[in-house]
């Protein structure tokens, strides 16, 4: 089960401050497209996320999109937000995600990946040895495969706070 739980976890992406960020020596975030930055398939960012990004940028930290998604979906998204990007990541195969940190020359020991799923942002994470941070999800999936992962995802995170939540 330990595998499965995020190290951090937060509401939304933009809860996570750059303090937090050098606070637990983090200074890459590997970012999620679908219900993390945006709803799912949304050309368009969620409210404070391009502001949020501009902070994190301004405090040093290096910002890439990794997605699952084809690159007609991340593409056009990314470029919007000034991010580069790997689309069709494969997560939770690990291969997108190195790649990733091998563009930005990262270090493993100070990259997060961004993401609202435990069955391929997560583990991808675990699978690649960086940090991992949860964001609840934006807007639920019409999938039965996205529901199913859901609900499981309920029970595994049971009992768990989110940073900053009320306690």
């Amino acid at each position: 089960m330990k595998f499965l739980l995020p190290e951090f976890m937060f509401v939304s992406v933009t809860d996570i401050t750059a303090k937090f960020l050098k606070e637990n020596n983090i200074d890459t975030l590997l970012l999620d497209a679908d219900n993390t930055l945006s709803t799912h398939h949304s050309q368009t960012a969620a409210k404070g996320v391009p502001e949020w990004l501009e902070e994190m940028r301004k405090n040093g930290v290096k910002l890439m999109m990794v997605s699952n998604s084809k690159q007609k979906r991340v593409e056009p998204f990314a470029n919007m937000l000034g991010l580069e990007f790997e689309y069709l990541s494969l997560k939770p195969l690990t291969k997108g995600v190195a790649r990733a940190i091998k563009r930005l020359g990262a270090d493993k020991k100070r990259t997060a990946l961004v993401g609202d799923q435990i069955f391929t942002d997560v583990i991808a994470t675990k699978l690649c040895g960086i940090h991992s941070i949860f964001v609840k999800y934006m807007k639920a999936e019409d999938k039965l495969s996205f529901k199913i992962r859901r609900n499981l995802e309920k029970k595994i995170l049971k009992n768990r706070k989110y940073i900053g939540e009320e306690k």
